[in-house]
């Protein structure tokens, strides 16, 4: 073997080799990434949004709790802004010795096929309608210590992020959506809950005109009436009609075929602007509960 001369491959065929194996990679990173609803992108929109629609007194009250960070014990989950608490109750949540017990408060899902119950999967107050209402008073108490109300801020900012993502209102006995496959367009391997979660919010942020801006009081008003169980009804109604139906012909609750379920172009270009909606929700209505508190 010391003396046979080594037979090398092109290098056209090993750069192309090298492009697949990064796509493969990149590709299972996508599909294997823990599920958040709306991901950073869109926690961290309604953030921004937020912030361009609270009061200058309720702003500089944030950037005093803000100070309190080195308290909070969470080096590897910074909160140094309002974006970053949109994102850090996500963060957190990978410490699960101390912060395990918060995996139920993103959620409450009622089943789509039955009539809606504010009460239903809210034992003990773990729902994320019963935290949104805790973490507001605990913000609103200013005989708590800095740490505990800027706790409270980001909790608050994230739960109301996550009522407005429809699959963490609305369940067709799949874990809301996540036990359903269905295609995004041609991309297989997607499933419902990934794709509100991702590439439709994604694109619903990014689709003009856009939605991080500041709004006039009279565009805000009938966004932000209502309490935090009406925004919680609003978002089931839009997980049953908008997220469900499309992927099974307009009704979800119908006996459901062995077919493969795929939302087509023309059904994606449907429901941007019904995700845009919920992205300017989950912005705008933090914004008059943080003015509140």
């Amino acid at each position: 073997m010391g003396d046979r001369p080594v037979r090398r491959a092109p290098a056209g065929l090993i750069a192309a080799a090298l492009a697949l194996a990064a796509l493969a990679a990149l590709l299972a990173g996508s599909f294997a990434a823990p599920l958040r609803a709306w991901g950073g992108f869109g926690h961290e929109t309604t953030a921004q949004i937020a912030l361009a629609n609270i009061r200058p007194q309720t702003r500089a009250g944030i950037a005093r709790l803000l100070r309190a960070e080195p308290l909070l014990g969470t080096p590897d989950c910074r909160l140094r802004s309002l974006a970053d608490a949109s994102t850090w109750p996500d963060c957190i949540r990978r410490d699960g010795w101390r912060w395990g017990h918060t995996a139920a408060w993103h959620y409450r899902t009622a089943p789509i096929c039955e009539a809606y119950d504010a009460r239903r999967n809210c034992s003990g107050g773990n729902c994320v309608t019963a935290q949104i209402a805790r973490n507001h008073r605990l913000l609103a108490d200013e005989t708590l210590p800095d740490n505990v109300r800027l706790e409270a801020l980001a909790f608050l900012v994230h739960f109301i992020g996550d009522v407005h993502m429809p699959l963490h209102s609305g369940d067709l006995a799949d874990r809301g959506g996540n036990d359903r496959e269905v295609a995004y367009g041609i991309i297989p391997g997607y499933n419902l809950h990934a794709i509100w979660d991702g590439p439709l919010a994604e694109r619903a942020i990014s689709t003009p005109p856009s939605i991080l801006r500041s709004y006039t009081a009279a565009e805000r008003a009938p966004i932000q009436a209502g309490s935090v169980e009406d925004w919680s009804r609003d978002s089931w109604e839009v997980s049953r009609d908008y997220a469900y139906a499309p992927a099974f012909g307009g009704d979800a609750c119908a006996p459901k075929s062995d077919a493969r379920v795929k939302l087509d172009d023309a059904t994606i270009a449907r429901l941007v602007p019904i995700a845009q909606d919920q992205v300017k929700k989950g912005g705008l209505r933090p914004a008059r509960l943080l003015d509140e508190a």
